[in-house]
């Protein structure tokens, strides 16, 4: 009779075990989500996460981790021209795309995990800095003496005093060790010297000087002086995979 009882017991306890089971995965909800290069279908428990939470975590991983502005880049001598004389219309967009893009930024919310605060504190500083720089950036190829005020000035003080300088030969001493030092990474040495002496003695020189040492030399100074740190191990995309209970995958072939 004990025996039976027993089995009875175990019977009623495994279902009623297996009852809360369905019913704890029953309540996940659906998340779905593309990355780099998979679309995925995510279940997170809704008594941990919210997802304007979730939302805001994959926005910063995935839409504000690059490409936040318009590039203007300028190689040659035609790209000099259109900046300088479209400055004021690109400016303005310039600045639209910071309001709109800040209110977005600025209100996101993120997981109550310090990884998350940290990544949102982050990406702030960046967008501030990489708008700051874009905005310097096209103002001092018209005006060089402007980044005298630039806040990486202190950081990039040799490529802001070279272009600013009203000794141009300071500028092109600048310049000349600034194309010898990038001609040791690359993999031809002698092409990188044969262009510069070739824009050298070009009667536009002033200019290619402006476009090395703003463009390159300055830009890559203070571009790279407030990157974080490159998640190189996807360590905090492979967490935001960990928020979901279940997750489906469904990936391209690389």
């Amino acid at each position: 009779m004990k025996k039976t009882l027993l089995t009875i017991a175990l019977i009623l306890s495994a279902t009623v075990w297996g009852q809360k089971t369905t019913q704890k995965t029953n309540n996940l909800v659906l998340y779905s989500y593309q990355t780099f290069n998979c679309d995925n279908k995510g279940y997170f428990d809704p008594g941990k996460y919210k997802k304007e939470e979730i939302d805001g975590v994959y926005k910063l991983l995935y839409q504000f981790n690059t490409g936040l502005f318009d590039n203007h880049t300028v190689f040659k001598l035609s790209d000099l021209d259109d900046v300088r004389k479209n400055k004021d219309i690109y400016l303005q967009q310039l600045e639209k795309q910071y309001q709109e893009k800040k209110k977005e930024l600025y209100d996101l919310k993120v997981i109550n995990l310090p990884e998350w605060k940290k990544l949102h504190q982050e990406t702030i500083e960046t967008f501030e800095n990489e708008y700051q720089l874009k905005k310097e950036d096209l103002i001092a190829y018209s005006d060089p003496s402007t980044l005298k005020k630039s806040k990486f000035y202190s950081t990039c003080k040799p490529y802001i005093d070279a272009v600013s300088s009203p000794d141009k030969q300071k500028m092109y001493a600048v310049w000349k060790s600034f194309a010898e030092e990038r001609s040791k990474d690359n993999a031809d040495p002698k092409s990188v010297i044969d262009r510069f002496k070739a824009q050298f003695n070009d009667p536009r020189k002033d200019d290619y000087a402006l476009i090395q040492l703003i463009g390159f030399g300055y830009y890559n100074c203070a571009n790279g002086s407030f990157r974080p740190e490159p998640d190189e191990e996807g360590t905090l995309y492979e967490k935001f995979d960990k928020v979901f209970t279940k997750l489906k995958q469904d990936c391209d072939e690389p």
